[in-house]
């Protein structure tokens, strides 16, 4: 299984949420600004299921120095864009006070076979994700490494949380949005599977009584792309600073090599039971970095600082071969903060205690997300 050129590349895809400038309450994407962003960006940019939402793509990218030019190109884009009709677009996973009610979805075909189809479940679905490609050429390796991947995405699912507030109110957890998206059918965790054309099979299944068109349908945490030649994490909250962005994708690039590596020596990662990694995706989901994820092999909870540097052990090599080191351990500041989850709590707090006004305070987390949109620009 030798390496090739295509292997471990990385394309990113990124969820905003569009805010109006006065009241900061969520705002529909007007016409002209989905226009002109496509104008400049092409096929980089989309509408996405709620018209208060816009979704970016990178283009193919070798590592993270690639990546990180074109993500700023195309946030920038969007704010410039969206500044011209008084918005501003954030990257977090919910929006601290807007109601899900008040949102309208998005007409197109895709999106009203998914209102149809999804009903209730799906109107809720005032969240936005981040997606993480990596190249892998060879099918059946694309599985073995996703089974090996599952591992760590609550690791991933942690540092990224930035979703703590749900139509006013702090939820108590640091990612609400997944208690949203699991309610989709076709969600959580992969399940293992020995082979691609077993992947494949499964898949038929359903296309072929057509309960789905295809596997773009299929929106597992993990999963092989519908579209290109990767598997594709879908784990984790989107980030309000590119740069926790670029973090979290260099992670998942390098621990994807890390995986790769193990094979050539005859090794893996053992494979735990999903109702066991399952358990570490709800302590990440309800508490971030902040309370530790269990070592199964040690039969232990660990807090999540020590287990950020034994990870950083295991890829360290991996971090040398993409020159992502940098960015990798940039992770340790996102946990000093509790990430983005924990800096909202700060700010809402704040204040909470400076103006004692709780509709004040949630404006403060959005003009907060805004500036953070706006840092690494």
């Amino acid at each position: 299984m030798a390496q090739t050129d295509t292997d471990f590349t990385i394309g990113i895809e990124e969820e905003y949420l569009l805010v109006d400038r006065d009241s900061l309450a969520l705002a529909e994407a007007p016409e002209g600004l989905m226009e002109a962003c496509a104008a400049e960006l092409q096929d980089q940019v989309a509408p996405e299921f709620l018209k208060c939402q816009i979704e970016i793509g990178t283009k193919v990218c070798r590592n993270v120095a690639e990546a990180r030019e074109d993500l700023k190109r195309l946030r920038a884009c969007v704010s410039k864009h969206a500044a011209t009709h008084n918005l501003a677009p954030i990257a977090a996973s919910c929006h601290p006070f807007s109601d899900w009610r008040d949102q309208a979805h998005t007409d197109k075909d895709r999106y009203n076979d998914l209102s149809h189809d999804l009903a209730g479940v799906v109107q809720r679905m005032l969240i936005c994700g981040m997606h993480v490609h990596v190249g892998i050429a060879n099918f059946d390796r694309r599985v073995d490494l996703m089974n090996q991947l599952t591992y760590f995405l609550p690791h991933l699912l942690a540092l990224s949380t930035s979703s703590p507030f749900w139509q006013g109110r702090d939820t108590g957890l640091a990612s609400y949005r997944l208690t949203v998206f699991d309610n989709l059918p076709r969600t959580g965790l992969p399940p293992r599977m020995d082979s691609f054309s077993e992947f494949e099979r499964s898949v038929s299944i359903l296309t072929d009584l057509g309960v789905i068109e295809d596997s773009s349908k299929i929106w597992w945490d993990l999963r092989p792309s519908s579209k290109f030649p990767t598997i594709e994490s879908r784990i984790c909250d989107v980030q309000p600073r590119l740069e926790h962005t670029l973090t979290l994708a260099a992670l998942t690039q390098a621990l994807t090599r890390m995986l790769w590596r193990l094979a050539q020596k005859n090794q893996r990662w053992r494979i735990y039971d999903a109702f066991l990694v399952a358990e570490n995706r709800w302590r990440a989901q309800r508490y971030g970095t902040s309370r530790g994820l269990i070592d199964f092999g040690r039969g232990e909870i660990v807090p999540f600082g020590e287990l950020l540097e034994e990870l950083f052990d295991l890829i360290q090599e991996d971090a040398l071969f993409f020159e992502s080191t940098t960015e990798i351990e940039t992770a340790r500041e996102m946990v000093a903060s509790q990430g983005s989850a924990g800096r909202q709590r700060t700010v809402y707090i704040d204040a909470l205690e400076s103006e004692d006004d709780r509709d004040g305070a949630l404006r403060a987390v959005v003009r907060h997300l805004i500036e953070e949109y706006h840092a690494d620009l």
